[in-house]
């Protein structure tokens, strides 16, 4: 929420950032943006962290849109993908946003 109110994110409307999961804990989905809180009207994206050495690469990005998918209300057709790596990403498939370390940084120092 930090970076919506300091930064010029892709979606105006986005009221909410958050997680989801199912019972099961699997998918866990890290980032999960929508209209407003609790209850969303719209699910604008949805989103992964990998705080690790390696980059985000395409495997991640499978899992992310398989998990993407079990998101109650979100429409693949129209939300995007969001990315957040420590060591920045290799990937062939298309994100709405992807994220480093500075831009995390970045959004707290503004």
């Amino acid at each position: 929420m930090r970076a919506l109110e300091l930064s010029d994110l892709p979606w105006p409307d986005l009221g909410a950032v958050g997680g989801w999961w199912n019972r099961r804990f699997d998918p866990e989905v890290d980032l999960v943006g929508a209209d407003r809180a609790p209850v969303a009207n719209r699910i604008h994206f949805a989103g992964s962290i990998k705080w690790l050495n390696g980059p985000f690469d395409d495997r991640d990005l499978a899992d992310l849109r398989r998990a993407a998918n079990e998101v109650p209300g979100l429409d693949p057709a129209v939300a995007g993908l969001v990315v957040v790596s420590l060591s920045g990403a290799d990937i062939t498939g298309d994100v709405a946003l992807s994220w480093g370390p500075d831009d995390v940084v970045g959004a707290w120092r503004q």
